[in-house]
Parts: structure tokens; sequence; C-alpha cells
């Protein structure tokens, strides 16, 4: 037998056997091509709603960085404000920077004539946390502030209700200024926004930044600075060039801001892992039990094989060339089924009638599944390395047979 000639003759008997029972290779393949759907669909499902997460944590104030003096996150008073200093604005203009924001933020309580609550006001520039944070998308009532020293206020739909308030009634709210007095200022309310979680509708109010600095007495100070970059998971260039900028502020990630989000894509990570294991274990089952079946049905005539010529390493071959098709023809099925799937899910599931109950998981009402390139190759290496893998026992056990033995065999 011609060497030229091995691969082309162990493929045609490969495929010729795979066919000898067409119902059983069916139900393999099908067995198969579910298992890859199922670890492509479901990744692709749950990448998506971790996506969501994420962007809406970042959007809700967050960022991509932060900047404060390194006393404020642990105490956000009015104490602890700076002056931008002009390095700060050079670091800030590289083009890894895709838009960032001078913010105040202090606790505060606002009230109604009816009502009361503790909140915190976070002054803003309205144009510029287009695209930063949720504040402009938000709002469903009402307007928008139009300037950083608009008179008027943003207000939760969840707060307005417990103040008993509404679109274009007057509250008043109160802090405490630089010389540590009582600051107090009536507000009309000009917009009411909507937002998920719907916490942050109790917990904020929205007044201009030339206004809060003006209630407050804090000139040109701030309390923060967010940032959004280009790039989310790669920080590193510019948090250091932040720090040699502003070496006496404290510069932080989201990563550190928002360390719950961060064990939460941790955890999504080991559970596809956890899941795609247990698919991968029961269909290398499958797998074996249907080589080991092609294997015991035709020992006779690998024993024939062998006492014609054909060495034992070809006849592994030949069964791991068996295995190699069925696995071929399994991850093709799999992953057109997977797309069709994610395709047919591109206006989200919809999960608005158990809204409130995936609200307190974090997890928002309609999710859209995201493809992930990592997943998508993570589960086709898998299922194709290993099964690969998982053929070599019966591979071997066809190949181990003495030639008299096996044609002799009833």
């Amino acid at each position: 037998m011609r060497s030229e000639w091995r691969a082309p003759l162990l493929l045609t008997l490969a495929w010729r056997n795979l066919w000898r029972h067409t119902r059983r290779t069916l139900m393999i393949l099908f067995a198969f091509a579910l298992g890859v759907w199922s670890m492509i669909v479901i990744a692709a499902i749950t990448r998506g709603s971790m996506e969501q997460q994420l962007d809406k944590s970042i959007l809700n104030l967050t960022g991509h960085i932060q900047i404060h003096l390194a006393a404020f996150r642990d105490d956000p008073v009015i104490e602890h404000r700076f002056l931008p200093p002009p390095a700060l604005s050079a670091a800030l203009a590289g083009a890894d920077v895709m838009t960032w924001v001078p913010r105040v933020r202090v606790p505060a309580v606002i009230a109604s004539e009816r009502e009361s609550a503790g909140v915190t006001l976070v002054g803003i520039e309205p144009e510029r946390e287009r695209g930063l944070s949720f504040i402009p998308g938000a709002v469903t009532e009402g307007r928008y502030l139009e300037a950083p020293d608009d008179p008027g206020m943003l207000l939760g739909r969840k707060l307005a209700e417990r103040l008993e308030t509404g679109l274009g009634r007057r509250v008043v709210l109160m802090s405490q200024d630089v010389n540590n007095r009582v600051a107090d200022r009536g507000f009309r309310v000009v917009g009411v926004f909507d937002t998920q979680p719907r916490q942050m509708e109790e917990a904020y109010v929205f007044i201009g930044r030339a206004t809060a600095q003006q209630m407050l007495k804090l000139d040109d100070n701030i309390t923060e600075v967010a940032l959004m970059t280009t790039d989310r998971d790669h920080l590193e260039e510019l948090l250091a060039r932040l720090l040699v900028a502003v070496p006496a502020l404290d510069v932080q990630p989201w990563t550190v801001l928002e360390p719950l989000l961060v064990l939460t894509r941790k955890i999504t990570d080991v559970v596809l892992i956890i899941w795609y294991a247990i698919v991968f274990a029961a269909m290398s089952f499958g797998l074996i039990n249907t080589l080991l079946m092609a294997v015991f049905e035709r020992t006779r005539e690998f024993g024939l094989f062998q006492s014609l010529g054909m060495r034992p390493a070809h006849i592994l071959g030949q069964v791991l060339v068996e295995s190699l098709i069925l696995l071929a023809l399994a991850l093709a099925a799999g992953n057109l089924l997977a797309a069709a799937t994610v395709y047919a899910l591109r206006d989200g599931i919809d999960l608005t009638s158990v809204a409130e109950g995936m609200e307190l998981v974090g997890v928002a009402p309609i999710i859209y599944p995201a493809w992930s390139a990592g997943d998508l190759a993570a589960a086709n290496l898998l299922v194709f390395v290993l099964g690969l893998a998982a053929s070599l026992y019966p591979a071997w056990r066809a190949a181990r047979h003495v030639p008299v033995e096996a044609i002799t065999r009833v």
C-alpha cells in the first residue's frame, strides 16, 4: 500500500463505515450538534446578560475610571474637594479617552411640602454627560438640563412619588457648604427620570455643576472626575499616565469601584466552564459508546485488513478519522443552529413579566445574546480536541486485535 494512498483510503473507509448504520450515526450527530448548540447559545445568553450588567453599572455614574481625593470614596463629603490641576486636563487629552466630565457629588436632604428624604446631590455638565452616564437618556417626563448653570432639577420617578411631588413643582435642597454651614436652595423639577435599578431613582438628584458650586460656595472646586475610554478592559497605560500626572489624587478603574461586578464576571466564567464540562462529559460517553460498538461489530474486518498487510497504526487511524468526521459534522451543524438561534433572538429575550424578580439579581428585563469569539472558540476547540482524545480508547482497541483471533472470532 503506497503511502500517498493511505490518507484517501482511510477517509473513504471511515466515511463508508459511518453510514453502515445510518440511524445510529444520525442519532450521535444530533446529540453532538445539540450539545454544541447548547454550549454556544447558553454562553451567548449568559455573556449578553453579563455585558448588559457591566454597561449599566458603568453608565450608573461609574465610568471606566474615576478620580477623587484619596479619602472621598470612604467619606464622600464636601471637605474632600479639589481643584483640577492643569496636568489632569493634559493627561485626559489622549486618544484613548473618549470623554470625561467633572462633577460635584455630596450628600444632601431634599424636601417637598409633604415629605423629605436623604439623597446624593450630583452637579453635572449636561452635554458632557452624553455617552458617559445614563442621565441624558433617562428623562421620560419634562426636559433634560440645558447647561451647567441650569436652575432646574432632575428627580427620579420613585423619589418624586415618595415626596408626593412632580414635574413643575418646587422642592428645597439642603446640604453643607465649604464653611460647614447649611446651604439650601429651592429648585423647580424640570425633568423626571426612570432607570434601572429603581433604587437609583431614589438615591440621586441632578442639578447643573455651576449651580451646585454656587450653592455650596465651591468656586471651581469639584469632588470627582469620571471618564470613558476606548477599551474598558485595557486601562493600564492610561492609569499609569494619570498617576504620573496627578500623584496627589486617587485614580481608580471600574474594576476597583465595582468589585461585586468583577466577582460576578468571574463566577460567570466559572459557570460556563462547568457547563462546558458537563455537556462534553455526556457527549464523550456517547462518542466512545458509538465507536466501541462499531469496533466490536467489525472485529473480523479489522483482522482481515491486518492479515492483508494493513498496519495496526492504520486501523487506529481509520477509527480516529471516523471520529474526526463525526466531530466535524456535529460542530458544523451545532454552530449553524447556534447562529440561527442567536440571530432569531437578536431583538432580545423578553422577561418583563418577571422584571421585579430579575431586577433583584441585577438582570435586565430584556436580555440580548452576545457573541464572544472566546466562548465560540472554547466550545469548538473543547469538543474537537477532547473528542479526538476520547476516541483514542476505541481506536486502540481496534488496533490491538491479533489477525488470526479476530478472523476466527464468532
